[in-house]
């Protein structure tokens, strides 16, 4: 920045300090873009699964009866206000590492 430049050079340099071609780069973004809405996907899917899977222990209306007596209600929102967050954040916001929070929450509200 001290010789003469006010930061307009920074992708320049920066392209001169990478061995990868524009075409790689390019080729692993959006590698890495779709194992994280895959990763995202799955992890929905796995908390779908989860819930179907105590209704196999108890039955769906049971489960569905606990999920919103008065002490688990609070629960149940988070679980499911974070799973629809986590959708918002995949789909439409793009935000990864916020979907990331979201799920890591959502886990975190289903094991309260």
């Amino acid at each position: 920045m001290h010789d003469g430049h006010h930061g307009n050079d920074y992708m320049g340099k920066s392209e001169q300090y990478t061995t990868l071609s524009f075409g790689t780069r390019v080729k692993w973004f959006v590698i890495c873009f779709a194992g994280g809405v895959l990763c995202s996907i799955l992890w929905i899917s796995f908390c779908v699964t989860l819930f179907h899977s105590t209704c196999f222990l108890m039955g769906p209306f049971k489960q569905l009866k606990r999920m919103f007596e008065p002490t688990r209600l609070i629960a149940t929102i988070m679980m499911l206000l974070f799973l629809v967050l986590t959708l918002c954040a995949v789909f439409w916001w793009n935000k990864k590492g916020l979907a990331i929070i979201f799920c890591i929450l959502q886990f975190l509200a289903m094991t309260w």
